[in-house]
């Protein structure tokens, strides 16, 4: 080997090496953050149950078929029956308000309008999410509840023989729906914001495939874009959901607090248990916060459900894309 090669050669190893490091240092932070992240999912679900355990101690199985909510009382009396009703169906309702019109608008920003117009477009869709929940709830209970009465009015004569749309008092206000309605809003640019990256990634030769086969624009993104893109819009759709139930400050706004389970989802009422938590925990004593910590814990239990099932779902869903069993 001549003196010019080994001069050639100590650069070479020595930037091998140095990124032999990079690469150790890098898996180290990423195992060190992983790990970091499970401690802290941990330790959250081992201080809710701490200070959950007294409330259930005292409640029993009443906590979970219980509708009222007086922990504080002589003869306290509490449960989430009335609390969990109100988060699950306020969140599919706004679930399936906010499905089709972010689907919609990703579709049409990444497949049908210009670049130009689509990138600003969405960036303005994504603006929505910046505005705070506390705002959401004052436009929804001093302008968006009054504009609704007619809407509701309106489906409770043409479909009332539904119970879904249908108020036995005739009256509307501060409802479920209302409170739906702006859990869709704003869950909406999550959804579409994860949807238009995952239309993103779809391969322009699956498109162009299409396109040379006679398809039409609907036909190519039906049969190219969004058979790839299902386990992507799966999450979006689960991460939404995540959002929409642990939602506070709005729908405490936007509901009127009357604990019942009632499928008339038009009439005044109902309660979440995020907006339960929000409104209770600075006047509540020692009782009614060991309560309320046992709800946030049924909380996080559902919302960690959630996500466990979404990422079931996303996996299975790439597995039968690839053509795995």
């Amino acid at each position: 080997m001549t003196a010019t090669d080994s001069t050639g050669l100590r650069p070479r190893l020595a930037r091998k090496r140095a990124g032999r490091r990079g690469d150790l240092v890098f898996r180290w932070v990423a195992q060190l953050s992983g790990i970091l992240i499970l401690v802290l999912i941990v330790a959250i679900a081992a201080f809710l149950l701490d200070r959950a355990v007294p409330a259930f101690r005292h409640a029993g199985l009443r906590f979970f078929t219980e509708r009222g909510w007086s922990p504080d009382a002589d003869h306290p009396r509490f449960g989430i029956e009335a609390l969990a009703f109100g988060t699950v169906v306020s969140s599919i309702c706004a679930l399936v308000l906010a499905v089709p019109v972010a689907l919609g608008s990703a579709l049409f920003l990444t497949e049908v309008a210009p670049p130009r117009i689509g990138r600003w477009t969405g960036y303005l869709v994504d603006l929505l999410a910046a505005v705070p929940s506390v705002v959401y709830g004052l436009w929804g209970i001093y302008y968006l509840v009054p504009r609704l009465n007619p809407v509701e009015r309106w489906l409770d004569q043409r479909i009332g023989f539904v119970a879904l749309f249908h108020s036995r008092s005739a009256t509307y206000g501060r409802s479920l729906f209302a409170a739906s309605v702006v859990l869709a809003i704003m869950i909406l640019p999550i959804i579409a914001a994860i949807a238009r990256e995952v239309f993103r990634q779809v391969p322009s030769e699956a498109r162009e495939a299409a396109l040379a086969l006679g398809a039409t624009r609907w036909e190519t993104i039906r049969i190219s874009v969004l058979p790839y893109s299902r386990g992507g819009i799966v999450g979006a759709m689960m991460l939404g959901l995540g959002r929409a139930l642990g939602e506070t400050i709005a729908v405490a706004l936007v509901l009127a607090s009357v604990f019942k389970v009632d499928l008339h989802i038009f009439e005044p009422g109902g309660n979440t248990i995020a907006a339960n938590i929000a409104t209770k925990f600075g006047e509540a004593g020692a009782s009614g916060r060991e309560a309320l910590i046992a709800s946030g814990l049924v909380l996080f239990a559902i919302t960690l459900v959630v996500n466990v099932v979404a990422r079931g779902v996303v996996y299975r869903t790439g597995l039968a894309a690839e053509g795995r069993p």
